[in-house]
């Protein structure tokens, strides 16, 4: 590619074109190239060029809309098997995505597929709470988000872990899971979006994907609030009328590329998690 392709694209001209022009009638002699023929000539294409362009802005434009409406068309480029992930809106079927709540915790789910990744959202975001690691707390939680055999299974180990001395304190926690004064624990899962690998009625396996806030927002912190990603798998069954946890797997990722942005101050951050509250997450 010559420089002059840079500067040219043969629509529009440039330094790079080479013109051919001819006189606008007889006796042009010496002034082929001169006067009112250059400016009759370089007018009459620029209004050519206006009009391609024009035409061409409005051809992508109708084109853009119409790859927009279409949706999840098997035929559009997308990943191996040849098909993009489609974004579903809330409660598309019309079925109303969560009817109550039970403990704090959003429940009453629909008997469905969309019902299951709803609950298993909602529950990621329970299961990582701060109220994990209040005794109390995390009895209700777990008490509402696991099936009652798998509750009664959990209940103790969950307390040795989240009362372990070791760990809380490797987290700036006190023995009862307190934060020290004058800072805020921050625990807090933003689901980014669900997806059900497997369905079949009374049983479902649902994949979340989430960033994770997590440490002590204070002046002087040795465990300042930090950002990760996760991908939750819950094994869901119908139990008593809503979606309940058998079991589950994490597992590092998606991570993107962080930005380049200044991290907030500590007051800052403390202030952010005490005024903005969380959502009812529903697919």
């Amino acid at each position: 590619m010559s420089p002059d392709d840079d500067r040219n694209d043969g629509l529009f001209g440039g330094s790079g074109e080479t013109r051919t022009r001819l006189p606008e009638g007889e006796g042009g002699g010496d002034d082929v190239y001169g006067g009112g023929l250059r400016r009759s000539a370089r007018g009459g294409r620029t209004s050519s060029r206006s009009l391609v362009t024009v035409v061409g802005v409005v051809v992508l434009l109708i084109a853009a809309i119409a790859f927009a409406n279409r949706g999840g068309d098997d035929s559009s480029a997308g990943d191996s098997d040849g098909k993009k992930p489609d974004a579903a809106a809330t409660a598309p079927t019309g079925e109303k995505p969560v009817g109550g709540k039970n403990g704090g915790i959003p429940s009453g789910y629909a008997h469905d597929e969309q019902g299951a990744q709803s609950a298993a959202a909602n529950y990621a975001v329970a299961l990582g709470s701060a109220d994990m690691f209040s005794k109390d707390l995390r009895h209700g939680i777990v008490n509402v988000v696991y099936t009652p055999e798998e509750a009664t299974k959990r209940q103790a180990d969950l307390d040795k872990v989240y009362s372990a001395e070791k760990f809380l304190n490797s987290i700036g926690l006190d023995k009862s899971g307190a934060a020290p004064k004058g800072t805020t624990f921050v625990s807090r899962i933003i689901p980014v979006g669900t997806k059900a690998t497997k369905f079949d009625g009374d049983s479902a396996t649902v994949e979340i994907w989430y960033s994770s806030l997590f440490g002590l927002a204070g002046e002087n912190t040795k465990n300042p609030v930090s950002e990760s990603w996760f991908t939750n798998s819950y094994e869901l069954r119908w139990v008593d009328g809503d979606w309940k946890v058998s079991d589950f797997r994490q597992k590092d990722g998606p991570v993107p590329v962080g930005r380049d942005q200044r991290a907030s101050t500590a007051d800052d951050m403390a202030k952010a998690v005490e005024q903005f509250g969380g959502f009812t997450y529903a697919r």
